[in-house]
């Protein structure tokens, strides 16, 4: 029996739904820019990144003075990438592109779009509004339930071009488009699955069919996680990977600086956005909002409060989580919430006290928050008023004149 007949195997149900062909795609490796950078992307086993990846766009709508741009690419493995971008309507010269990263927050039916206002009406075709979502889900309504519980009810990526950036908002590895496929459920997630459906019987709910994959995929994350360690990668890693694909074609969209490029992110996301720093030199300014601690202070009561992007194998040989933001050159703002349930203040004030006495003060910004596990508004604006200070123009340097009396003998 080869491999294709036991994935196909009533019995035995892949445990890689959509992503049979990523172990294939591991025989290449990314290439850094510098050391450091090629030590951590070693690290984490980030795969190779395509450059010049070209790119569809799908449908383009004018609202609420931005123009939103449905975009898609296909990686080198998995299925194909649904993205958004964002810029202001009418906007005069080239403008800083910012990557908008999607935290986590348990639910990866749906991805980037909690960070996008979409016009009612609207698909990818431009006609009636979409009733499925990848693999024949139904799709209720944008997930504006976590948007109001952990963005303050802001469409992040919207209305930072509403500030005058070009936002690009992708999906990344495991959420929304780029999901895997749990049906047939593989067997570790099927009994993990069966338990939450037991518990929902006695509770007399009725879950939606996004609901019921949200908890197979939170199940399934261990799987994913074991798969990546077998093939020299690590969830972060596989993540970073859609990450540096989605700043390659950002930096090459139409009124897009690509001198002045930076990315933010909160939970997960701010880790994406941290690593994202450290491996890529395009990054000008970063903020990462709700995820920094120190290593030793998730021991022991914290581990089961986070998923795998933050515990990735062998990182900690390369020193502490604040010691990524050491890799990058660029200007970081670290976002701290003190009443945060996901992390000790403890961990939180070392961190700080670490990075401000190992980055000079242009380089590192610390700020706390009386809040809990969430990017509120007013974080929200402290963030986007970094980026616009840390992503100025460069100065003009002026180039010697040249020497007209000079002639070629």
């Amino acid at each position: 029996m080869t491999g294709a007949d036991v994935a196909d195997s009533p019995s035995r149900p892949s445990a890689l739904g959509n992503y049979e062909d990523w172990p294939a795609y591991m025989g290449r490796r990314h290439i850094a820019a510098s050391a450091d950078a090629q030590q951590l992307a070693d690290t984490l086993g980030v795969p190779a990144v395509t450059t010049e990846l070209p790119y569809t766009v799908h449908v383009e709508t004018e609202h609420d003075g931005v123009i939103t741009s449905r975009l898609s690419w296909q990686l080198g493995f998995g299925p194909r990438t649904t993205a958004w971008f964002v810029r202001p309507a009418n906007a005069a010269g080239p403008l800083p592109g910012l990557l908008a990263l999607h935290c986590h927050g348990g639910i990866k039916v749906h991805g980037a779009d909690r960070l996008v206002s979409l016009p009612s009406g609207t698909d990818d075709d431009g006609g009636a509004s979409s009733s499925e979502l990848p693999g024949n889900l139904p799709l209720e309504l944008q997930p504006l339930e976590v948007r109001a519980k952990l963005y303050g009810g802001r469409a992040l990526a919207t209305w930072l071009a509403q500030q005058g950036f070009a936002v690009l908002a992708h999906d990344a590895f495991m959420w929304g488009s780029r999901r895997f496929g749990l049906d047939p459920l593989p067997w570790r997630t099927a009994g993990a699955v069966n338990g939450q459906r037991a518990l929902w019987r006695e509770a007399g709910v009725e879950p939606s069919a996004a609901e019921q994959y949200n908890a197979a995929a939170a199940a399934h994350e261990e799987t994913v996680a074991k798969a990546a360690t077998l093939l020299g990668s690590s969830v972060a890693g596989t993540v970073a990977h859609d990450d540096l694909a989605a700043l390659g074609i950002l930096a090459t969209l139409p009124g897009v600086d690509a001198d002045r490029l930076g990315c933010l992110g909160f939970s997960g996301g701010g880790g994406r956005a941290l690593v994202l720093a450290a491996l890529s030199p395009l990054i000008r300014g970063y903020v990462v909002t709700c995820m920094m601690t120190t290593f030793a202070s998730l021991l022991p009561a914290y581990l089961d409060a986070h998923s795998w992007l933050l515990h990735s194998p062998g990182l900690a040989r390369l020193g502490d989580w604040p010691d990524l933001a050491a890799r990058s050159q660029a200007q970081a703002m670290i976002q701290y919430a003190l009443d945060d349930q996901l992390f000790p203040e403890q961990g939180m004030r070392d961190a700080d006290a670490y990075l401000s006495k190992r980055l000079p003060p242009e380089r590192y910004t610390g700020s706390f928050w009386q809040e809990p596990h969430v990017f509120t508004p007013a974080m929200q604006e402290e963030a986007a008023a970094f980026l616009a200070s840390a992503l100025e123009p460069r100065p003009r340097t002026n180039s010697p004149a040249p020497d007209l009396a000079r002639t070629d003998s």
